[in-house]
């Protein structure tokens, strides 16, 4: 079982060192910026690592929308970050499901998901796993609901493309945790990855609020079950810098049996 962070990229495997982590998550540019990745001084080092590295794609990306103005350079973004992934030996590409807005029709959305795998396919594809993540928030979401996620999965299943599922997302978008795994597996085949963080908001808030396992409004040990039925590798975007993370890693290992990293 690989377990780690969502670090600062200024130096991530220092980052994992400090954390006794034997993966990383990390952006490769601003996360809320349309600016693409600059090629890292330091990518032979990181692709030399025995820690698991994840790129997480930018928040400003949705692919989904019908205003071309943001698909569009969405699309293109998603590609740009999928070759920097790559370059550093990223196991995968986490991007957010994203989401139509208010009066326009879902199933356009969801196609405009097909649209870009195939616009990547064009240029030659990802070079990189790129994994859906499930969201907490909006009634126009691709990936917040499971009815949605099977509809998003419709179009682009036929596609090279994994899943992430973020446990607070989930609870906070409506979906209980207990037997989660087996119905996301039902629609999706798999589960590349959890995002394992508790939840400030409450069951069906719609808030993207993280907490530390320990508190928040889920029972840790909810979580617990989801990584076990999961069986992937494991990444907390939670508070509290290295302590507070070190001490969710902590935590995590203890419950499932997995070994601390060799240093």
């Amino acid at each position: 079982m690989r377990i780690g962070a969502h670090v600062d990229s200024t130096d991530p495997l220092a980052e994992a060192t400090a954390r006794a982590a034997d993966t990383v998550q990390f952006f490769l540019s601003d996360p809320q910026g349309w600016k693409a990745p600059k090629p890292r001084e330091d990518a032979a080092r990181l692709r030399a690592a025995e820690v698991d590295l994840y790129v997480h794609a930018p928040y400003v990306i949705n692919v989904a929308t019908l205003n071309n103005r943001i698909r569009i350079p969405s699309r293109k973004l998603l590609l740009t970050h999928a070759t920097a992934a790559a370059d550093v030996g990223a196991k995968g590409l986490i991007v957010h499901g994203g989401h139509v807005n208010a009066g326009d029709d879902p199933a356009v959305g969801f196609d405009n998901w097909r649209k870009t795998f195939a616009y990547a396919a064009d240029a030659g594809g990802f070079g990189v796993p790129v994994l859906i993540e499930n969201t907490a928030g909006g009634e126009n979401a691709c990936a917040r609901r499971l009815d949605a996620l099977a509809r998003l999965w419709d179009a682009v299943g036929d596609y090279e493309v994994g899943f992430c599922l973020d446990t607070c997302h989930a609870h906070a978008g409506g979906e209980e945790l207990l037997g989660l795994v087996d119905r996301v597996k039902a629609i999706t085949g798999r589960i590349d990855l959890v995002h394992a963080n508790n939840s400030k908001g409450a069951f069906n808030s719609g808030q993207d609020r993280h907490d530390n396992l320990d508190g928040g409004t889920i029972d840790p040990e909810l979580v617990v079950a989801v990584i076990r039925a999961a069986g992937a590798p494991v990444v907390v975007e939670t508070p509290g810098g290295v302590t507070g993370q070190a001490t969710d890693i902590s935590f995590l290992r203890e419950q499932l049996g997995a070994e601390q990293p060799s240093a």
